[in-house]
């Protein structure tokens, strides 16, 4: 009787315990993964305001191939720049990997160069294919610092500011840069022939 009383018992309280809600514990990891989510889901709705509710007052972003951006109010500046040149620019996040304090989002970005000048570069309406991984520093849920390598060689191809690769027209700009280059070696080792020519004289004349 004892034994029945003691399953009955075990069964009650497993039932119990399976009857109530169960508490998901959320590690900091994930919870950081969960804000850069957040994060680039504004980016991807080109929703300027709601990335800046991720962002500290004096938080700074390094674009690799253009420069810092310092406070909400350069980083507002450039995004919303950005969005206004590449009206329709998709931005997907591939791979997202979370650290201690800090987060990389893998991401692509297609768009198609047609709104207003970006950089003092008027819009040439060509599309633009980017990959990129940007490095979020994450404190008190906020960004405090975001640096972004992509390939500005594909940016500047694609948005029309220089040549296809591989193309008529970089090959001959790439033959361009290398007859200037030649030529700047050869004045350079021309400079240096007679400063050793000058040199030996000098040491002939002491000499005699």
């Amino acid at each position: 009787m004892a034994e029945t009383r003691t399953i009955s018992a075990r069964k009650g309280s497993e039932a119990e315990s399976a009857s109530k809600p169960q508490r998901t514990r959320i590690t900091k990891r994930k919870a950081l993964e969960n804000h850069a989510r957040s994060y680039f889901d504004a980016v991807g709705r080109r929703d300027v305001d709601g990335m800046l509710e991720h962002w500290t007052e004096d938080g700074v972003v390094d674009l690799v191939p253009i420069g810092i951006l310092r406070g909400q109010g350069e980083i507002a500046a450039f995004f919303r720049e950005m969005f206004a040149a590449f009206p329709d620019a998709e931005t997907t996040v591939t791979r997202v990997a979370a650290g201690q304090n800090e987060v990389a989002v893998e991401w692509r970005m297609t768009a198609n160069f047609t709104g207003a000048p970006f950089q003092g570069i008027e819009p040439t309406g060509r599309p633009v294919e980017l990959r990129g991984v940007d490095m979020i520093e994450i404190a008190d849920g906020k960004n405090v610092t975001n640096t972004a390598y992509y390939d500005g060689l594909a940016f500047a191809r694609g948005a029309g500011l220089l040549p296809p690769q591989d193309s008529g027209a970089e090959r001959a700009m790439r033959s361009a840069v290398n007859a200037a280059t030649r030529l700047r070696r050869a004045v350079s080792d021309g400079r240096e022939a007679l400063v050793e020519r000058r040199d030996a004289l000098s040491q002939r004349r002491t000499a005699a």
